[in-house]
């Protein structure tokens, strides 16, 4: 990287405006400082609040493109999320996508178990609904509980695997949401299942520990009915369960057993059918594709979108002496999100090359922007110049503007330094100050044109 003091002659290929702000008359000078003032309070906007008597030479506002591409991360660990991704969506870019959650079951072996003579009064399957995002949340959606015909293993799974189960469902439920993003819901199991079910529970040796009952119920699947363009977030614990009511000759007050969801390995498995859809060409694994005038992001799937900062080099090349006051990657407007559903709400951009992998530190850190106003790099332990890595700049949705905005002032500034190396950056739906990874916990996504990412900067030259 040349030197900021450097005479840059290479002439940017992006579309640039300048308004030096010096030249222009009083009127005309409070008009521009009024522009900038009032967009300081919209996060959505580029802006800066420039001070009386600025001695400064000029003040500039430029914006130029990004190109972008779409990648498919390779496969990655959905096991033990604590959270099981169900739905079915169809959209005509990214295709037909569908999660099934997948897990097994608990119950506690010093619960008193029904004696013989116990009956049967109901047995339903509780799920815990923590979360909604879906087309027509007035029409009925259908969540359906399979029994699993082989066993979930002490091992990881990843979001392409699946699980053998029943065709026929043992609980199933239509289920109105409306207005409710968290609720439980009782699915009644079907009688040859609750009979079967309170039989062994009563006399059998399938309840004697927790081994000789998962030979029993291996577990089971919780899947979205397809058609319903719906995806729920199913908690595990105490609350999705199969709860069992059953009475004594001569009660008047039921009791119950509970077969939960708590201290159970789970995953979630992905299919995705992108056919007759633009990102039907996404074939391979870490590896970036056009897919004509847009480029998106989908959650669990894995896909995200390969930014080029190229133009920033290209940019910068036509500067010397100049002091950047604040410098937002701007995306969108994105494609118009179908009411109830939300796309995610924020994205670290991470650093990658030509692999189209997420880079990382010798440490196993992985690199990111850092936020406006934290250092880009930091001092190891043997006194060597590191990438810093504790404060990922967050780039934050602002659904009012259907925009995405992240502050790159100081990464920027970094580059113009010969500070910081200028890299690609893959766009990945989480944040660093959430917990959990949000981009494995739905399938919340995003379409944008892609001649709508943008670096919009405000620079002022040093006199």
């Amino acid at each position: 990287m040349k030197s900021a003091l450097k005479k840059r002659n290479k002439l940017t290929k992006s579309s640039t405006i300048s308004t030096p702000i010096w030249q222009a008359k009083w009127t005309a000078l409070a008009i521009v400082f009024t522009i900038f003032f009032n967009s300081c309070s919209d996060p959505s906007s580029v802006g800066i609040e420039l001070a009386p008597g600025n001695n400064q030479v000029g003040v500039f506002f430029t914006e130029f493109e990004l190109p972008a591409e779409v990648v498919l991360l390779d496969s990655f660990n959905t096991t033990n999320q604590s959270l099981l991704v169900v739905g079915n969506e169809e959209d005509p870019y990214f295709g037909k996508t569908s999660s099934t959650g997948y897990t097994r079951m608990f119950f506690e072996v010093t619960d008193e178990r029904p004696k013989a003579e116990a009956i049967l009064d109901s047995m339903f399957f509780s799920v815990d609904i923590v979360s909604v995002n879906g087309q027509d949340l007035d029409e009925p959606k259908v969540y359906s509980v399979h029994r699993l015909t082989e066993s979930i293993l002490d091992t990881l799974y990843y979001n392409f695997n699946e699980l053998a189960y029943e065709e026929n469902p043992i609980a199933s439920s239509e289920i109105e949401f409306g207005e409710t993003k968290d609720t439980t819901v009782l699915m009644p199991v079907i009688p040859e299942f609750s009979e079967e079910l309170f039989g062994k529970l009563k006399r059998g040796t399938e309840f004697n520990n927790i081994f000789t009952f998962r030979e029993y119920l291996p577990g089971v699947a919780i899947k979205a009915r397809e058609g319903d363009n719906t995806t729920i977030g199913v908690n595990l614990g105490s609350q999705t369960s199969i709860l069992t009511y059953f009475h004594y000759p001569g009660d008047t007050v039921a009791s119950s057993f509970e077969i939960n969801t708590a201290s159970s390995r789970s995953f979630n498995g992905v299919k995705s059918d992108r056919t007759g859809t633009p990102t039907e060409v996404v074939v391979e694994k870490q590896k970036a594709y056009q897919t004509g005038n847009l480029v998106g992001m989908k959650a669990n799937l894995g896909m995200t979108i390969k930014i080029d900062s190229s133009p920033i080099d290209e940019f910068l090349d036509t500067l010397s002496g100049v002091i950047f006051k604040q410098v937002q990657l701007e995306i969108g407007e994105i494609e118009t999100v179908p009411e109830g559903q939300n796309p995610p709400a924020f994205f670290v951009s991470y650093f990658t090359d030509d692999s189209n992998e997420i880079l990382t530190r010798a440490d196993g850190q992985p690199l990111t922007i850092q936020r406006d106003g934290q250092p880009q790099n930091t001092i190891d332990e043997n006194e060597q110049t590191i990438p810093a890595v504790i404060a990922p700049a967050i780039g934050t949705y602002n659904s009012g503007q259907g925009t995405y905005v992240v502050g790159i002032t100081s990464y920027l500034n970094g580059i113009f330094r010969g500070d910081v190396t200028r890299k690609d950056w893959l766009l990945y739906g989480n944040s660093s100050e959430t917990t959990g990874d949000d981009f494995k916990r739905s399938l919340r996504q995003f379409k944008v044109q892609n001649n709508r990412l943008k670096v919009k900067v405000i620079y002022s030259k040093i006199r």
